[in-house]
């Protein structure tokens, strides 16, 4: 979902900060960073390409960004309108609210619904994954597959399209992050295939 052509080079604790909050907007991420990837995504799905993408290197930070940029010291962030805001998922809403682009959050009410429950449910979702490439190839199915299935099973709620509320939204692009690299990290580390059993999450993979 986030392009990975045109990328500025990654600034590191031997670079000099952009001209701050000159009047620019801009998008501070990491390349390899899940949380940051979903509000790239977001970003690029909304056609803005006016917000700038700021790459820093999380293992390299420029002190400058926590001094001077945001004091969590994390990514993603948004430099708009003279301050910084951060989290991703509530970025996803920050775009949403504050810039023009193809509406990502849903107005049905059903869809309304299932968008708040599912984007409550990340947090846990990716907590139990992470734990499960933890434990022993035997508890992996135990510890990831309740997390998987309950995505399984949100798929076949709306059957207007493949995606989590049928049509593409901020559901997909706050899960998409994370599962592309969990389709990836589980086979090769636990061999354990997440798409296995479960036919909409994998058609979904596959859309996404």
């Amino acid at each position: 979902m986030a392009a990975l052509y045109a990328i500025p080079p990654t600034l590191t604790s031997k670079s000099e900060p952009p001209p701050l909050f000159d009047g620019t907007t801009r998008l501070y991420i990491s390349v390899a960073c899940p949380y940051a990837q979903r509000v790239w995504s977001a970003r690029n799905i909304k056609g803005l390409s006016q917000i700038q993408i700021v790459p820093i290197d999380l293992q390299d930070r420029p002190a400058w960004y926590k001094e001077k940029v945001y004091p969590p010291n994390k990514v993603p962030a948004i430099e708009h309108n003279g301050k910084v805001t951060g989290e991703s998922l509530d970025l996803l809403e920050y775009l949403e609210n504050n810039f023009e682009g193809p509406k990502l959050f849903p107005t049905d009410p059903a869809k309304k619904e299932a968008a708040a429950e599912l984007l409550k449910y990340t947090d846990t979702f990716t907590k139990n994954s992470f734990i499960a490439l933890t434990k022993p190839d035997s508890g992996v199915a135990q510890e990831a597959g309740p997390a998987l299935d309950y995505l399984e099973n949100a798929l076949g709620k709306f059957s207007d399209g493949p995606f989590l509320l049928g049509q593409l939204s901020v559901v997909d692009i706050a899960y998409g992050p994370f599962v592309e690299r969990f389709q990836v990290v589980f086979p090769a580390l636990k061999n354990y295939d997440i798409a296995a059993g479960r036919p909409k999450l994998l058609k979904w993979i596959q859309a996404s």
